[in-house]
């Protein structure tokens, strides 16, 4: 029984953000199931002309000319009608649904669904008084794919509860009538559907028991066409691994099968992913065969078009004209399809991002804005509503490049007002986005203000959508979805005139902070399995704390401060992004050095100045004792206690916390006792070298609290698997190495036997649902390091803290082998035995332990750890 509507987070026309995806970049999911008869079981006589319009429509359907198929196939039914051919009507009724979906026409696409089960029940009835068993079997057959067309119709409409009971109904049917090779792509469908409802697990599942099913069956057409839309499925919901072996199998069949087409379009799809694996150059070697092989010249300019858009991206602008002009050269030949013109339209996007990128004055602009025109022309020719506006909006950012904002402005509402029409919301946002960066060059404030957002409303609606795509496939959350974000903090926190910002539009700006923080999770995970754990901000929640959100801008730094019971105060550091991010840098790499202290305090004031020293007055007024830093970008690799204020360390003045925000945390004291995992590595293991002073740490440990020991052979995955579910352990240690990176296939703990990745950590910790009393209370990471050259790692620390649904987490920014972790570790439990203190200041005690300590005073000891989460 799938859980209530209620509990779940819509998709909203998860179809067609697919089905965009399928048209840019070649990573299509399964094509939709025609319904149609099996040839040996027919035994309906029909009109000629109606069984040849039935077929007329689906070779241009097939061609993604829409309109025209819609067409035939209302001409078709009318045929069929007058023939009383029911069946068949019912049939073409259900491909018409699918064309209409594909066209964005939702109200037709359901009627057309409704009339044919309608007309498919009624039959049934009359099935009733017959005894052909052939009749039923051509009824259920049809009846079955009608269903299964209906189900991509409810989860297009954001109904993925009802798609998946609509799909579950017509695998039972094909199941009884034995069309195995249906069940197949259901299963598929029923996997989007659960990814839809956030049941990650079953979706899984669910394709695994694809998967197994196809491994059984004898090389044929199927066999490729299944494999490779599973692995373009997985290349979608991230399992990028699984997705290259599953299209390499699919490559193996039908190179057995001398399929050259299907080749070529395998030779994409693994093009795709492991561009997703930024696998650069084995990606352009794919895309360069798929040319030379694939016999169909809309595959051939799809290979072309993405190793375009490939050398932009890794800036091999030598070889860009070359190919360009090729592609060029070809797409005059294409005929118009929904492909060939998306297809244009993308080559256009990167003809446009070259003339940004480069000093090159060609193409032209007139040339680069004709290639969009006719592509506007095509998808009006087809009907194609979704893609007209994006044509349009593409043609309008062309303009915006060339100054013309009158027409840039008129071009992005005409595509706006198309794109709501048919609720398609993953374009929506981006004119929406477009409008607002035209309406502040015109300096319309307000107007700009309202459209960013919208389009911010849009892209919260659109989160499981989002994150559904591969980041490095389609949505670039980095380029596409987080500007929207920033730009909208920076536009709320503009002074108006003379006047501060109110106090409206900074509380609108630390909530837009706070989304994009989730935001940058979901994509970190490629699902949004943190809507469990997303819950209103209570006004109580930081009565003892001042919440701290500094946000870096081009231009300047913006700091929010809210401190208990206060209204919210801000203010802002005319500081240039470049300078923020070399000070951050230089400072990351010295903290950990042994005889950098001068540089590490020079630099480290300097952040203090432009953090903290504005709100020195209204910290101390307040009497708080705890900052909650929610940081951005970089300032995550910065440990926040290492500020300095000239004399002192900041943690010498107050207890100190990180979160990705409030609404992900609920502060409480630690609820039970002290009973701990404690697992370690002391020897060279996956790579990374021997930790010395592990044994020491984990006796150290022992000697505080009750404690179950894993070390060196006995800590297994499975062993800490075991220990986890066996009894509830309130705080779990592991002192072993790790790395934490903005990449979640680059964040990892590392077991004696195998490197734990972050998206398995939940498969070892199984309850990982914060109102579970056996929820760990306190993860402890003590020989961690973020990423070299990552300026974004610390994203994996909330990643993996997340993932193993740890309340609080304690991870160190880089690893020390040294007595000193033990030292620390020690008094840490010390003070943790002490109910009266929050977490946050038994982590200060243990630190301040170190600094008082001449041996360890030195920022390198006591500074890399880090509390992530709840505070108290």
């Amino acid at each position: 029984m799938v859980t209530k509507k209620s509990k779940f987070r819509r998709i909203k026309h998860f179809l067609s953000v697919l089905l965009l995806l399928a048209m840019f970049l070649g990573a299509g999911l399964l094509s939709p199931t025609f319904a149609h008869m099996t040839e040996k079981n027919s035994i309906v006589q029909t009109l000629p002309n109606a069984q040849n319009l039935l077929e007329q429509g689906r070779k241009l359907y097939e061609a993604e000319r829409f309109a025209e198929a819609s067409a035939i196939w209302q001409q078709a039914i009318s045929a069929f009608k007058a023939n009383g051919d029911e069946l068949r009507l019912a049939m073409t009724l259900g491909n018409l649904s699918l064309a209409y979906q594909q066209l964005g026409q939702w109200t037709d696409a359901e009627s057309a669904i409704r009339l044919a089960i309608a007309s498919l029940h009624a039959q049934s009835r009359n099935l009733l008084k017959t005894s052909s068993n052939r009749n039923t079997l051509e009824h259920s057959q049809i009846l079955a794919q009608v269903l299964d067309i209906q189900g991509r119709l409810q989860l297009a409409l954001s109904k993925a509860e009802d798609a998946l009971n609509t799909w579950r109904q017509s695998v039972e049917i094909y199941k009884k009538i034995g069309y195995n090779s249906a069940i197949i792509g259901n299963h598929i469908n029923q996997a989007q559907a659960l990814q839809a409802l956030g049941l990650y697990r079953q979706a899984e599942k669910t394709l695994k028991e694809s998967i197994k099913t196809l491994q059984s069956q004898p090389n044929s057409p199927l066999k490729v066409i299944g494999l490779r839309s599973l692995g373009n499925v997985l290349q979608v919901t991230g399992d990028l691994e699984t997705s290259r072996q599953m299209l390499q199998q699919s490559l193996e069949v039908a190179d057995s099968l001398l399929d050259k087409q299907a080749v070529g379009d395998i030779l994409l799809s693994l093009g795709n992913t492991a561009r997703a694996l930024q696998r650069t150059q084995e990606a352009i070697d794919f895309y360069q065969k798929a040319v030379k092989t694939a016999t169909s010249p809309t595959t051939r300019i799809q290979a072309q078009v993405n190793q375009l858009r490939l050398l932009l991206e890794i800036k091999q602008f030598k070889t860009f004209p070359a190919l360009s002009s090729q592609i060029q050269t070809q797409l005059g030949d294409l005929p118009p399809s929904r492909t060939a013109i998306c297809a244009r339209i993308n080559f256009a996007e990167s003809l446009t991002r070259f003339r940004q990128d480069t000093t090159a004055d060609t193409p032209e602009w007139l040339d680069i804005a004709q290639l969009l025109s006719t592509a506007i022309e095509q998808a009006r020719s087809l009907q194609d509503k979704r893609t007209e506006s994006y044509a349009l909006g593409v043609l309008a950012g062309v303009y915006e490049q060339t100054q013309q904002k009158s027409d840039a402005q008129n071009l992005t509402q005409q595509a706006l007002l198309i794109a709501q029409a048919i609720d398609a919301k993953d374009i929506v946002y981006q004119w929406q986005w477009q409008l607002g960066r035209l309406l502040k060059a015109k300096g319309d404030m307000k107007g700009a203000t309202a459209a960013y957002t919208e389009a911010v409303n849009n892209l919260q609606d659109l989160r499981n959508d989002l994150v559904a795509v591969n980041p490095e496939v389609k949505f670039s959350f980095r380029y596409e979805v987080e500007p929207v974000y920033r730009e909208l903090v920076e536009l709320l926190l503009q002074p108006e005139g003379n006047s501060q910002p109110s106090q409206e539009n900074i509380k609108k700006a630390s909530e837009t902070i706070e989304q994009v923080q989730v935001a940058e999770l979901d994509n970190f995970f490629r699902n949004t399995c943190l809507n469990a754990r997303i819950q209103s901000k209570k006004e109580d929640q930081t009565t003892t704390a001042a919440v701290i959100y500094p946000f870096i801008l081009p231009d300047r730094l913006e700091v929010i401060l809210q401190l208990p019971q206060k209204s919210l105060q801000h203010y802002t550091t005319a500081v240039d992004e470049k300078e923020v991010q070399s000070t951050l840098k230089q400072l990351g790499e010295n903290l950990s050095k042994p005889h950098t202290l001068r540089q590490v305090q020079s630099l480290s004031q300097k952040v203090y100045t432009w953090l903290i020293k504005p709100a020195e007055a209204a910290l101390a007024e307040s009497k708080t004792s705890t900052l909650v830093f929610v940081p951005d970008g970089s300032l995550r690799n910065i440990p926040m206690a290492a500020l300095y204020d000239g004399k002192q360390y900041l943690i010498e003045k107050y207890s100190i916390a990180l979160t990705p925000g409030l609404q992900l945390i609920d502060p409480k004291p630690l609820r039970k006792g002290l009973k701990t995992i404690a697992a370690g590595l002391s020897e060279p293991r996956s790579g990374f070298s021997a930790l010395h002073n592990v044994k020491r740490e984990l006796n150290e440990i022992r000697s505080q609290v009750p404690s179950s020991i894993l070390l060196d052979q006995e800590f297994t995955s499975k062993a800490l698997q075991n220990k986890l579910n066996s009894l509830p352990f309130p705080v779990v240690h592991l002192a072993t190495h790790g790395q934490f990176s903005s990449l979640a296939e680059e964040t990892f703990i590392v077991a004696w036997d195998e490197r734990i990745y972050v998206k398995d950590l939940n498969k070892l910790v199984q309850t990982v649902e914060l109102n579970k009393p056996e929820a760990i209370e306190l993860l402890i990471l003590s020989a961690c390091q973020t990423a070299t050259g990552d300026e974004r790692a610390g994203l994996g620390i909330a990643g993996v803290a997340f993932q193993a649904g740890a309340r609080s987490t304690i991870a160190s920014l880089w690893n020390l082998d040294d007595e000193s972790t033990a030292v620390l570790m020690s008094k840490f439990y010390q003070e943790l035995a002490n109910k009266k203190l929050t977490k946050a200041e038994v982590l200060r005690r243990a630190q301040l332990a170190l600094l008082q300590n001449p041996k360890y005073r030195r920022p390198m000891y006591w500074a890399p750890y880090v509390l992530l989460g709840n505070w108290m």
